[in-house]
């Protein structure tokens, strides 16, 4: 049994940040990170990195949110760009679900 700690929705711009791979990431906005900060006390697993499970459209994914600045980046696999058609510029709707580890 899974213990969930945030279950967040949100909206934003695909953007590229050449840190690790896919390089395609949506930033969580800000409106959502004190819920987001809050859950990763205690999901946080290192380097502040927040293991997700995620979804954009209809694909479900697991991966880990990346600190960045002030905020969090979803990393968008290469696997759920082309299952949805998505790329760099174009805005996507997530919602990632944290639990504790």
């Amino acid at each position: 049994m899974t213990d969930l700690l945030a279950r967040i929705a949100f909206a934003g711009e695909v953007v590229e940040w050449r840190g690790p791979a896919p390089f395609l990431f949506v930033p969580v906005p800000e409106e959502h990170l004190a819920e987001l900060r809050y859950a990763a006390r205690e999901a946080s697993y290192g380097w502040g990195c927040v293991p997700v499970a995620a979804r954009i459209g209809v694909t479900d994914f697991t991966t880990s949110l990346f600190p960045r600045g002030e905020t969090y980046f979803l990393p968008v696999k290469v696997a759920v760009q082309r299952a949805e058609g998505v790329g760099l510029g174009d805005r996507v709707t997530a919602e990632i679900a944290i639990t504790r580890r």
